[in-house]
């Protein structure tokens, strides 16, 4: 399927941490022990999100799990327990809307490193990236809806009558139908999606005719909940795609601008690859160790390693790593894959003695 174009991540190619920056000074201003947002959290099974605003931690409204604006950065953190123990862990992940300002993600990245010590490093942490989430962050919401804007931009934050439209494009199959804002073009309709038309007040449902059965239904879900939370006070209608019967409130709010389609891409080369990060030589390098299949052998205690499937990165952390090593953790995957074809992809840091699902996958592959 063609997808529209869309403006680069600006992000990309600046150092995401961000550390030593004026960013870092900012928010260094308070610690771990001392940051509002960290209170009790942790110490029950669950899902937790927050949102940055103006460098600090805010809590996000559980109504709005599963929601993310294209203009924001937030912090999830699941808090569970595997079968048949009483230990708490985690998996942290700093999430960053493709509009985010580089205040924000570099602030959502610092206070993630900063919630991994206030929990003890316990946490697994995780960079998700709008649009190229993890299977492990997905799974955590029914469904994943991107809105355009930021969090100030919400139905809640303005009168129904001065409601900015919204065109709502439904994609996915029975393991997962994705919701995102895209612009209110009638050359972003494809026959084999569904969409949703939000006027404020009127809910437009639109079946393309090659829609499966999961979009349809998603968004059925999507449209009764949104008139749910007006309080029942909006009108929503049905509309199957019909080239004969044009003549509607919905295509009247749709521009005649058909916008540039490109093919999604992926990364020339899919070939695993394995670097090693050491100080060793007294200056911090990094070295090419193996392509193709990559074992547990292949690890050293004393380095960290970088594992590039070309579809997730892993930054391995050996036990007798610096303390500033695995701190950087997440700075040197960053660095390393602004200048690679695949910048955008989820990324895991994980300590040697951390179990993570996706990465002994990788290593099974």
């Amino acid at each position: 399927m063609a997808l529209r174009k869309q403006k680069k991540y600006d992000w990309k190619d600046s150092n995401l941490a961000l550390f030593g920056s004026d960013t870092e000074r900012q928010v260094k201003k308070e610690s771990a022990q001392t940051e509002p947002a960290w209170k009790n959290v942790g110490q029950k099974c669950g899902l937790q999100i927050w949102r940055i605003v103006k460098f600090k931690v805010t809590s996000w409204p559980k109504e709005d799990y599963g929601k993310f604006y294209d203009g924001d950065s937030y912090i999830v953190l699941n808090t569970y327990k595997e079968e048949g123990t009483e230990v708490l862990l985690y998996d942290v992940h700093f999430w960053i809307g493709q509009y985010s300002t580089q205040d924000e993600y570099g602030t959502a990245a610092y206070k993630t490193v900063e919630l991994d010590t206030y929990l003890d490093d316990v946490p697994i942490q995780h960079r998700e990236v709008q649009n190229h989430e993890s299977e492990l962050f997905r799974s955590y919401f029914k469904t994943i809806t991107i809105l355009k804007g930021g969090a100030d931009s919400g139905f809640r934050q303005v009168k129904p009558t001065e409601y900015e439209p919204r065109l709502l494009h439904f994609h996915g199959d029975r393991y997962g139908v994705k919701v995102s804002q895209i612009e209110r073009n009638k050359g972003n309709l494809d026959n084999t999606d569904v969409y949703i038309l939000d006027l404020g007040l009127k809910l437009y449902q639109w079946n393309g005719s090659g829609a499966n059965k999961d979009e349809k239904h998603k968004a059925m879900q999507y449209l009764l909940a949104l008139k749910d939370e007006r309080g029942g006070k909006c009108k929503t209608e049905t509309l199957d795609e019909d080239p004969n019967d044009l003549d509607n409130e919905f295509y009247d709010a749709l521009t005649e601008d058909k916008g540039d389609l490109e093919e999604e891409s992926g990364p020339a080369d899919k070939t695993t690859e394995l670097y090693r990060l050491s100080d060793a030589s007294g200056k911090m390098k990094m070295t090419k160790e193996k392509s193709g299949k990559i074992e547990k052998k292949d690890f050293d205690s004393n380095d960290v390693f970088i594992l590039d499937t070309k579809e997730s990165v892993f930054v391995w952390i050996g036990l007798k790593t610096s303390t500033m090593e695995k701190r950087n953790a997440m700075t040197y995957a960053h660095n390393y894959l602004k200048d690679t074809d695949h910048p955008l992809v989820p990324v895991c840091c994980l300590g040697e003695q951390k179990s993570s699902r996706a990465f002994d996958l990788a290593l099974a592959a």
